[in-house]
């Protein structure tokens, strides 16, 4: 049964006590509604804080139209890739006990990468490949420069990946994340390490990294060393029996004008059912808005929240900087960009987008900040010079609509200070 949480509840300060305006902030909500009204959503769940405390709290519409089941401010949400912060975050704690170096060849951990060669050129069907200019390191995995990419049909690898039926969305849930990096080990890397930011799957290796190093499951670890000391009850790789009334149905984009499709059949949701033995570091947590503010809360206070220490400052600093190679900016080195995807005046750290230079993005913002997003339109950001923290909530795949910059705006603009 769903609990008792009211939006209220969860307000910890006015918005004019932590320099922010309550009218202002409405626009927040008047943006959510313009969606849900144009029937680009079926419902959504915004959180603001400030100074540590949250300001603004609202939902809108439904998790599941179908069933008539309206948002609740405990909807629990497919994260997405919203989990790879959380992934680094782990890797990074591990990291701090000197368990290994950013510059490690990842094979010294996974001996079957040692000898991954690079795609030279070909077809999916006939190939060639060669020997990678130098090993990929951990740093590569981080930052999404490893060399390994994701399953689709808009490169040669992806459709290799594609071709095993063991990589992306429709994983066997009872398969392992070891299981995915013996796949890995017999596929060519797309691109040199360190010569293109490519989206996709090396988040999941960073998980499985976690789990070598720490000898426990992520879902263990993540539990063990980051859930429970943050006090995050909802934070899972599985959607408990108790819970499954919580559980925001997924649509898609497709719909006449821009409308939507319809529900997801739920055909991907048996990776959520308890029992299941993939833990995918790239995208597999669900969540709520309150949880996942927790970790946000933690990160915003340089590592430490209530008393727990999750990260030392200066690690999470160093993480938030950019790290791509040779500073350069997305722009210069993305392979294929997401149609919402900042790519000018944007760097990545270790696990997080960082905005370098507000102007050159085009977006209302402040250096500094970092984010990420995950495929069923959820968002996050922290801007550490604005002690600011944001999420969007809701679950829609296949997205191509603009509304994390939109709402990135009504954010800022109901800054008063």
């Amino acid at each position: 049964m769903a609990t008792d949480v009211r939006s209220t509840d969860l307000i910890e300060a006015a918005p004019e006590d932590q320099g922010m305006s309550t009218v202002r902030l409405r626009r927040v909500s008047d943006l959510a509604r313009r969606y849900l009204d144009a029937g680009r959503w079926a419902g959504a769940v915004s959180m603001i804080a400030r100074g540590g405390e949250v300001v603004h709290f609202d939902t809108i519409g439904q998790r599941d139209a179908e069933a008539g089941l309206e948002m609740r401010p405990d909807t629990i949400f497919r994260m997405a890739s919203m989990t790879k912060p959380i992934a680094s975050v782990a890797l990074m704690m591990l990291y701090e006990e000197a368990r290994f170096l950013l510059d490690a060849p990842v094979s010294d951990f996974i001996p079957s990468f040692k000898d991954l060669q690079v795609l030279a050129g070909g077809t999916a069907d006939s190939f060639t490949t060669r020997a990678p200019s130098r090993a990929m390191t951990i740093r590569d995995l981080l930052t999404h420069t490893s060399g390994l990419t994701g399953p689709g049909e808009n490169s040669v690898t992806g459709q290799l990946y594609a071709r095993t039926g063991k990589l992306g969305a429709n994983v066997d849930p009872k398969s392992t994340m070891a299981d995915t990096v013996a796949t890995l080990s017999t596929l060519p890397l797309c691109c040199d390490p360190g010569a293109q930011f490519n989206y996709g799957i090396s988040t999941d290796v960073v998980g499985h990294l976690v789990e070598i190093i720490s000898g426990q499951t992520l879902a263990g670890f993540f539990e063990q060393r980051i859930f429970e000391p943050l006090r995050m009850p909802d934070t899972s790789f599985q959607v408990a029996a108790s819970k499954r009334d919580r559980f925001a149905a997924l649509y898609r984009q497709g719909g006449a004008n821009g409308a939507l499709r319809t529900r997801d059949d739920g055909s991907a949701d048996a990776r959520y059912a308890e029992g299941g033995t993939y833990f995918s570091g790239a995208g597999g947590l669900t969540s709520t808005a309150a949880d996942y503010m927790r970790f946000a809360k933690m990160l915003a206070n340089e590592g430490e929240l209530d008393g727990e220490r999750i990260l030392g400052s200066r690690t999470l600093d160093f993480m938030v900087q950019n790290h791509l190679p040779n500073g350069a900016e997305f722009g210069d080195i993305v392979n294929a960009p997401l149609s919402t995807w900042i790519t000018k005046g944007t760097g990545f750290g270790l696990g997080f987008a960082v905005l370098l230079d507000p102007v050159k993005a085009g977006v209302l913002g402040t250096e500094g900040e970092y984010y990420w997003n995950g495929a069923f339109s959820t968002s996050f950001f922290v801007s550490p010079n604005e002690d600011l923290i944001a999420m969007l909530l809701t679950q829609l795949g296949g997205s191509t609509y603009d509304i994390r910059r939109e709402w990135r705006s009504t954010v800022y603009q109901a800054i008063t200070d």
